[in-house]
């Protein structure tokens, strides 16, 4: 459930051990007192991850551990069957990037609701909303999420780098009919800053504006290293031979769907340390 709603393995381990350590420390909680534990610790780690997702978007200046989805990083020919796997997740990359776009409360009502089958007034309690003003969190986020059908993303490799190919050679170009073309209606980009480039992180939607933002990635005398990242098409961009991001493109039909930049560097090197 944790990993759910954040999205991060490692995170997700520490706030299920923050619910643990408040549970098995003697005198901090009266264990005879609680009737339905599995309902206790639900509260307490939905809790803790609400919490944690309020301090992302807080932007801390200190930085704090990784919080960015889990990416698998991997040459641009080494797809195989395990690739097919990661498509499949159920925390995908797609559905990452939209879950980033949601409130820390809307995040937690749909995931909580529609993946866990609490009940609105439990999910309530937890937010301190109305039942009424719960659901219709998980209301707009479901709308969001759905907007997108996983069965139409596009799992051909070729087809996605083909797609991805031709955004470059237009951000490049200047071509905005071609961008527009290329990006669907409800697009959706995440620049993710990571713990070293918080004030980064964003989120923008509309084929509009991110045409606007074409012009960042046609950067002079960068360079594009073809990569996969969770099974997409995607690339290192470099300069001066430095990895200054990776940039990860979800394709439904022909145009892009969804665009997740990495902008931390320390998490880029790390990612990429192997490729060469």
């Amino acid at each position: 459930m944790a990993y759910r709603i954040l999205g991060n393995s490692a995170e997700a381990e520490d706030a299920v051990q923050d619910a643990w350590v408040r549970l098995s420390r003697p005198g901090a909680t009266d264990t005879t007192a609680v009737t339905n534990l599995d309902g206790w610790m639900t509260t307490v780690v939905s809790r803790t991850c609400l919490n944690r997702l309020r301090a992302r978007a807080a932007r801390p200046e200190e930085p704090t551990d990784a919080t960015g989805p889990d990416l698998v990083v991997r040459p641009d020919d080494a797809l195989g069957p395990e690739d097919q796997a990661l498509l499949a997740e159920q925390v995908s990359l797609a559905l990452h990037i939209v879950l980033e776009s949601l409130t820390p409360p809307e995040r937690l009502a749909f995931v909580l609701h529609d993946s866990f089958g609490i009940p609105f007034g439990e999910i309530a309690t937890m937010l301190d909303k109305s039942v009424e003003a719960t659901r219709k969190l998980a209301s707009r986020a479901r709308r969001r999420v759905h907007a997108i059908d996983p069965t139409e993303i596009e799992t051909d490799p070729f087809s996605q780098r083909s797609v991805v190919d031709a955004f470059f050679a237009a951000s490049r170009d200047g071509d905005l009919g071609t961008l527009l073309d290329l990006l669907h209606p409800e697009i959706t980009f995440h620049a993710d800053g990571g713990t070293t480039r918080p004030a980064a992180t964003a989120t923008i939607r509309g084929r509009e504006n991110v045409t606007r933002r074409a012009a960042a990635f046609a950067i002079p005398d960068a360079t594009f290293q073809p990569i996969t990242v969770n099974a997409s098409a995607a690339v290192i961009v470099r300069t001066d031979h430095q990895p200054v991001s990776i940039m990860a493109f979800v394709v439904s039909h022909g145009r892009i769907v969804q665009i997740y930049s990495l902008l931390d560097r320390p998490r880029i090197e790390q990612l990429t340390n192997n490729l060469g």
